[in-house]
């Protein structure tokens, strides 16, 4: 059922349009109803509606303004026009506005009907181009939501529209993160994970934007849920035993309504442990807990004050704070083996952790030599070497891009939600930057406007999925964030030079 709403100071007209009309027969609903534009205003907020049938001339606010302010909000609106004014300025006015039709009263019920059924088609093949979104476009969807919601990257209300819509539920009051991750990105086992996990209610699989297969579990009980997700995550473990290596990780149990982005960091801090674990395949952070805190333990230094001289790339800084903190286990006398890698691993890794938090990107074999080298040796002035050449690859990573943070987070951005609505307006209210002064610091450090990178990265996007989906053309538009397929021909024509039709043909 489409849900109606209907508004005019008379209240006679207001209760006609109830009796005139079979609205249930037509498919349609009257969901509310107010005496002028200023109450039908409030209303809207808080109520849904499909279609808005308002008078004209109404005291508090009249029908242009109720309908000029209602788009701000709610732009899909169908609006159908009742007036007692045969008036040239207000059907010109209101047609700018996108009014379906402009009647006049008194209302000739058959015109009215007809207009009705026209609005219902729209709706109709509005709601169409949602169901025509194969089952592929749909998990790039649910990816890209998911991943901005457990990095807590979009509002509650923007991400409730967008579950609902495609079927998430996160109705439960604990959540715990498990991380799958494989040598080399795979559909083929994404689509083996759905399959296994098809008839499983509260758990949300999705891909992150670093390839990861995300195990998103929802439940009330901690101790009943944990050993749920322990059998699903060993019968998964074993049904994908031929795509070996592949490594799981598993988060911490946190409050939905809390933190629950914990769970995923947790979870991703996880995996960089089977650098030193390599023998492993199934790592948990409640079992790692002990040895991080051993580590932070046995060399009683202050993590946060490197985090500071790497974001400020105080090379000489970071290299004398070694020396001195490292070089304080020398009047640790005992101090074992184990003890002196562990403490090396831990702090090799949020190297790492910080260095990707800061370009937004994976190192996967940045450091790869150095836990290898840890793993061997048993000297303390090795183990200061070791670290000062870590110290010293991190700062010249950073160095050699230059890029200023809030560029760098706009790069991300893109990456994440480049199929969306993503504007230098929006972009800078999110990061408290004027949009003109962010347009021309991205255009100097990246070096071609923000339309031109957008339309490039989108291009590229539907390149990829010409060449190994069987989507449409309409629906790659789409799904790729162009919802005019005439101008994504534009543009694709623009950067690539043939049309997607004749790329795909290529394939």
């Amino acid at each position: 059922m489409y849900k109606v709403f209907i508004v005019d100071d008379e209240p006679f007209i207001i209760e006609g349009l109830y009796d005139i009309v079979d609205w249930a027969s037509m498919g349609m609903e009257i969901v509310g109803q107010a005496e002028n534009g200023a109450e039908a205003l409030e209303a809207l907020k808080l109520i849904p509606a499909d279609i808005l049938v308002t008078d004209i001339s109404m005291p508090k606010m009249n029908g242009l303004d109720l309908i000029r302010n209602v788009r701000e909000f709610r732009p899909e609106l169908k609006v159908i026009v009742l007036s007692g004014f045969n008036d040239f300025d207000y059907l010109k006015e209101g047609m700018t506005l996108g009014i379906e039709n402009y009647l006049l009263k008194p209302i000739n019920l058959e015109e009215f009907k007809a207009t009705l059924n026209i609005v219902v088609e729209k709706l109709n093949e509005s709601k169409a181009r949602y169901a025509t979104l194969n089952e592929y476009s749909i998990m790039i969807l649910r990816d890209n939501v998911m991943q901005r919601w457990i990095k807590q990257q979009i509002r509650p209300r923007e991400f409730q529209e967008r579950a609902d819509l495609l079927g998430i539920v996160l109705d439960k009051n604990f959540v715990m993160v498990s991380l799958l991750r494989l040598e080399h990105s795979n559909q083929e086992v994404f689509e083996i994970v759905l399959n296994q996990l098809k008839s499983n209610e509260g758990i949300i699989p999705f891909r992150d934007m670093d390839g990861d297969i995300v195990l998103l579990y929802n439940f009330d009980d901690p101790e009943q849920g944990i050993n749920e997700a322990n059998l699903i995550n060993n019968k998964l473990m074993s049904v994908l035993s031929a795509y070996e290596p592949l490594r799981l990780s598993i988060g911490s149990v946190e409050e939905i309504e809390v933190e629950p982005s914990r769970s995923y960091t947790f979870a991703k801090k996880v995996q960089e442990y089977f650098m030193i674990f390599p023998e492993q395949n199934v790592l948990r952070y409640d079992d790692l807990k002990e040895h991080q805190a051993n580590a932070e333990d046995g060399l009683h230094m202050n993590w946060s004050d490197y985090a500071k001289l790497i974001v400020a790339k105080n090379k000489e800084g970071l290299l004398a704070r070694i020396e001195v903190d490292f070089g304080s286990l020398r009047q640790m006398g005992g101090i074992s083996p184990g003890l002196l890698q562990d403490i090396a691993m831990e702090w090799i890794i949020r190297f790492k952790m910080q260095l990707e938090e800061i370009r937004h990107a994976e190192e996967p074999d940045l450091y790869k030599l150095h836990f290898e080298r840890i793993r061997t040796t048993f000297s303390i002035d090795e183990l200061i070497d070791i670290m000062k050449e870590v110290a010293n690859i991190t700062i010249d990573s950073l160095t050699n891009d230059m890029k200023s943070p809030v560029v760098q987070q706009v790069l991300n951005f893109i990456k994440q939600s480049y199929n969306e609505d993503v504007s230098l307006k929006t972009l800078g209210a999110l990061y408290n930057i004027h949009p003109v002064y962010l347009g021309q610091l991205f255009h100097k450090e990246v070096g071609e406007s923000f339309t031109d990178y957008i339309n490039w990265y989108r291009i590229e996007k539907a390149k990829e999925l010409l060449r190994i989906s069987q989507m449409k053309v309409h629906e790659i538009a789409r799904s790729v964030g162009y919802w005019e397929t005439g101008y994504f021909y534009k543009q694709f024509k623009k950067y690539v030079g043939i049309s997607p039709t004749e790329y795909k043909g290529l394939s």
